[in-house]
């Protein structure tokens, strides 16, 4: 008869989550996690399987809570160019400790590239599900004349998730907040110029 669990799995995959998120997943080494999960090592083989499935969940749960993050942010505001601006003043503004992280997702990619293809994968899905969150946003910004008529909605797309990893590549690099803020309005007004006038 197989014995119990005895650790809260959740709690363990949020702290492995943390050890991946600081260290990216050749540097954290098993030790680290085992620390950090404060579990065996049969237990982590057990529960998690080896140590890149461990890896896969953490990306996993990571995409999935910054995502439900991104989305109330998107969502928090009446008008939408306001909630774009709120997602991106969540990173400029977010505590120095934690920009310090990075961003798991560019994470990812700097490691693996696109070689690894379940992770590409991942990223993928991930990046996919934003785009349409801010096209809708954009959408309905040109719909209420927030931007202009003529906006590039698809362009703008990639424009605002290119900030976004700016912001947080910046962010880890150091950059204070005022200047990720300045960042921020610069990239909106850049957004809200009317593309006809040059």
């Amino acid at each position: 008869m197989a014995r119990p669990r005895e650790f809260d799995r959740d709690e363990a995959l949020k702290r492995a989550t943390a050890v991946f998120w600081a260290k990216g997943f050749e540097a954290a080494s098993t030790d680290n996690l085992l620390a950090a999960m404060k579990i065996g090592r049969q237990s982590l083989y057990d529960t998690f399987g080896d140590k890149r499935r461990l890896y896969l969940e953490a990306l996993g749960r990571y995409q999935a809570v910054n995502l439900a993050n991104q989305l109330a942010q998107l969502d928090a505001e009446a008008s939408p160019l306001a909630g774009i601006r709120r997602m991106l003043l969540a990173v400029a503004e977010a505590d120095p400790s934690f920009r310090a992280l990075g961003c798991m997702n560019v994470g990812a990619i700097v490691e693996f590239g696109r070689n690894d293809e379940e992770i590409a994968a991942m990223l993928t899905e991930n990046e996919t599900a934003l785009d349409a969150a801010l096209e809708s946003s954009l959408r309905k910004a040109k719909a209420e004349g927030e931007i202009g008529t003529a906006t590039d909605i698809k362009g703008a797309v990639r424009f605002i998730q290119a900030t976004l990893r700016g912001l947080k590549v910046s962010g880890k690099a150091g950059a204070d907040t005022q200047s990720l803020r300045q960042t921020v309005e610069f990239a909106l007004a850049a957004l809200t110029k009317d593309p006809r006038r040059g």
